[in-house]
């Protein structure tokens, strides 16, 4: 299902411009860029998601902005590699749930029908790996839902020792896209989906999920540099042998496993778990409803990183 407990104000990074300095106004109306784009070094670009004040909620457009820029980088001779962050205090909390795509459309067509939005986002992260050039995920604070799915479709991914990876929406409906199985073992896969649970940084390391953890202070730093070491192999060498490793994936079935998974999000939406989740956000509003969500559980909104 889509998704998170995205939403809520909170301390702003101070680990570095623009990462730490994005304004708190991007992308809810002020003509702020909902994404900022430096170059850290050289041959290394670095997008960073700019709506801190929504814990870059991925609505329409930052959608749209993320994949413009990666396919510009992917096109531009002088970019080897890029970096993926997010600005305030999360990498990403998830899809936008409160109304941000009101008036903007989707980023790129999908069929319709049902199973429509898994198909949809699903199709887009996984063309990450279609790209030419490398993309890492530079995660901390919260990581969950659609923001797992952004980090899971980047070829590498590094993160802060405390960050807060997790699929909360599992206990209302069911993931947009299944890669549990796949980078975390059946038996914590199983866990996170039975209750919604989020694994630290250190925990998604040892697990398989992601590369490295590292303090957070450090995380800039050391993302940066695992870029430049990419950056110093020929460009032709690291297309076909980051191609290498998802083709064997994809032989091991990853890719129509995703795909499949697609099609229980889409039956998740007719349960009655749903119906009564969508009701008490008609009736009490989106925060309330997910407040009710965790609060049995004292993580996310009320635990001790919540909004």
């Amino acid at each position: 299902m889509s998704d998170a407990s995205a939403g809520g104000t909170g301390p702003v990074s101070s680990t570095g411009d623009p990462y730490g300095t994005g304004d708190a106004e991007a992308g809810s109306g002020s003509g702020a860029p909902v994404v900022l784009v430096d170059e850290p070094a050289p041959g290394v670009r670095r997008i960073t998601m700019n709506r801190p004040e929504k814990r870059n909620a991925l609505f329409h457009p930052l959608r749209a902005a993320i994949f413009d820029a990666l396919v510009e980088h992917d096109r531009d001779d002088e970019v080897r590699v890029t970096i993926i962050r997010g600005a305030g205090p999360s990498f990403s909390a998830g899809y936008d749930l409160g109304g941000g795509n009101a008036g903007h459309e989707e980023p790129y067509f999908t069929a319709g029908g049902e199973g429509h939005w898994p198909r949809h986002v699903v199709d887009g992260w996984m063309s990450i790996w279609d790209l030419a050039k490398p993309v890492i995920a530079q995660v901390h604070g919260y990581c969950l839902a659609g923001g797992s799915e952004l980090a899971t479709g980047c070829d590498l991914v590094y993160v802060a020792e405390d960050a807060r990876m997790g699929y909360p929406a599992v206990r209302f409906g069911v993931p947009d896209m299944h890669f549990h199985a796949w980078f975390l073992g059946m038996r914590r896969a199983m866990e996170m989906m039975l209750t919604g649970d989020p694994i630290t940084g250190v925990e998604a390391v040892a697990l398989g999920w992601a590369n490295a953890a590292f303090p957070v202070e450090d995380l800039d730093e050391a993302v940066v540099d695992v870029a430049r070491r990419i950056s110093g192999i020929p460009a032709e060498l690291v297309q076909l042998n980051k191609r290498s490793v998802h083709r064997q994936m994809e032989h091991m079935g990853l890719r129509a496993g995703l795909r499949a998974g697609t099609e229980l999000c889409a039956l998740g939406v007719h349960t009655e778990a749903m119906a009564e989740f969508l009701a008490k956000v008609r009736e009490g509003g989106l925060t309330d409803a997910l407040q009710e969500r965790d609060e049995p559980f004292g993580d996310y909104r009320t635990g001790d990183v919540a909004d």
